[in-house]
């Protein structure tokens, strides 16, 4: 499973938490740049996290209608990993239901 996180700066707990959870690559960006914002979700994406307390409102906007365009499960959370794990684990449960 291939996962880009997008907010947030030091991501590496959460990156080893999603790593154990199943994850076999991790892909971020900051978003401390506008031009983030532009950017277009990779195709091989299995998953979107978004750090809801470090992104624009503009860029959260374009990444949740990429998103849903591509057909790819999102996470809005704050940027705890017990928040992120809890969200990951119900995604992963809707998945193989």
């Amino acid at each position: 499973m291939s996962i880009l996180i997008i907010g947030g700066d030091k991501i590496a707990p959460l990156a080893e938490r999603l790593k154990a959870l199943g994850a076999q690559h991790t892909e971020h960006w900051d978003s401390r740049r506008n031009s983030t914002s532009h950017k277009q979700i990779p195709a091989n994406t299995d998953c979107v996290i978004m750090l809801t307390d470090f992104l624009k409102h503009n860029s959260m906007s374009h990444f949740k209608k990429e998103a849903k365009k591509m057909n790819i499960p999102l996470i809005c959370t704050r940027r705890g990993c017990g928040c992120i794990e809890q969200e990951f684990c119900s995604m992963m449960e809707r998945r193989h239901a």
